[in-house]
């Protein structure tokens, strides 16, 4: 069973120790729980991925040079997500805003390595989507 995800849900990403949450965008028409409804296409840093704390990722540009100047040991810098794919797989019945609905069970990749997840869906209402 799966949750419909609404804004403020809580994120988590297996790249920075640090939680985060999804925000999606108050025009948005459709609702669950009487809050704003995500679908997969409430992918953008910042605008709907809001950063994470320091990125452990090596493959991070940042955390990269500044593991090269500390010697190779391990320099986490503040995180700036690039999701440039939709969350996955998204809802195969329910549409909001002519994409798939949001599931609390899909995943975004960040290209710097990191998987994002979603812990807490921000409602407990709608489910089965």
């Amino acid at each position: 069973m799966a949750r419909q995800v609404v804004s403020t849900a809580k994120t988590v990403c297996t790249m920075s120790p640090t939680p985060s949450q999804l925000l999606v965008a108050p025009s948005r028409q459709r609702t669950a729980a009487g809050q704003m409804a995500a679908n997969i296409g409430d992918h953008s840093p910042i605008v709907n991925i809001v950063p994470f704390g320091p990125c452990m990722s090596p493959s991070f540009p940042a955390t990269a040079a500044a593991t090269a100047a500390a010697g190779g040991v391990l320099t986490p810098q503040p995180c700036a997500p690039n999701t440039p794919a939709p969350w996955a797989p998204g809802s195969p019945t329910v549409s909001i805003a002519d994409r798939p609905a949001l599931r609390h069970t899909d995943t975004c990749r960040c290209v710097w390595g990191g998987t994002i997840r979603i812990t807490d869906p921000g409602q407990t209402v709608v489910d089965d989507i």
